[in-house]
C-alpha cells in the first residue's frame, strides 16, 4: 500500500480482535515510525509508553471516560510530550507548544504505520491527564497527549 492509500484508508478502530496478538517486531516498527517524525530542533521531545498489561489497560479505561475498547486492544501506546527536554532549547514556547507538536506528529506516524501494517488504531484524547500520569507513574516533565489502542480490527 502506498502512503496516499494508507492516509486515505486510515480509520479510527474501536473494536479489536482479541484472538490476534501484536508481535514485538510490530511494536518496534510502530515506534520506529514515531522516531522518524519531524521534531523541533530534532530534539524528539516525546516519550512513548507501551502498555500490554491488562490491569494497566483497565486503569486507563477508568481514566478515559470508560472507553472500554482501550482494554480490548492487545497493545496501547501512550504518547507523551517531554516538556522539559524541549524547554532546554526553546524555553516556555518549547514547553507549551513544541513538545506537544512533537508528540502529536509522532503519534500520527504511529497511526499511519499501524494502518500500513494492516492494524487498527484510534487516537484517544479524552482522558484525565493527572490520572493517566499517576497510573503510568510519569515524571512531572512528561505530559500524556494521546492514548493509542492498537490491534487487528474485528471483522463484523
Amino acid at each position: 500500500m502506498d502512503i496516499f492509500e494508507t492516509i486515505r484508508t486510515r480509520r479510527s478502530v474501536r473494536n479489536f480482535d482479541s484472538s490476534k496478538k501484536i508481535t514485538r517486531r510490530q511494536i518496534e516498527k510502530l515506534l520506529q515510525a514515531a522516531w522518524w517524525a519531524p521534531s523541533a530542533g530534532n530534539l524528539r521531545s516525546r516519550v512513548f509508553i507501551v502498555v500490554e498489561d491488562q490491569e494497566v489497560k483497565e486503569k486507563l479505561v477508568g481514566a478515559s471516560l470508560n472507553q472500554t475498547f482501550i482494554a480490548q486492544a492487545p497493545v496501547v501506546i501512550v504518547s507523551c510530550a517531554d516538556l522539559e527536554k524541549s524547554a532546554t532549547r526553546y524555553g516556555e514556547r518549547g514547553r507549551s507548544l513544541y513538545a506537544l507538536q512533537d508528540a502529536s506528529i509522532a503519534s500520527q506516524n504511529i497511526l499511519l504505520a499501524a494502518t500500513g501494517m494492516g492494524l487498527g488504531s484510534v487516537w484517544v484524547g479524552a482522558f484525565d491527564e493527572r490520572k493517566v500520569s499517576q497510573i503510568l507513574d510519569l515524571p512531572k516533565s512528561l505530559r500524556p497527549i494521546a492514548i493509542i489502542p492498537i490491534g487487528y480490527p474485528k471483522r463484523r
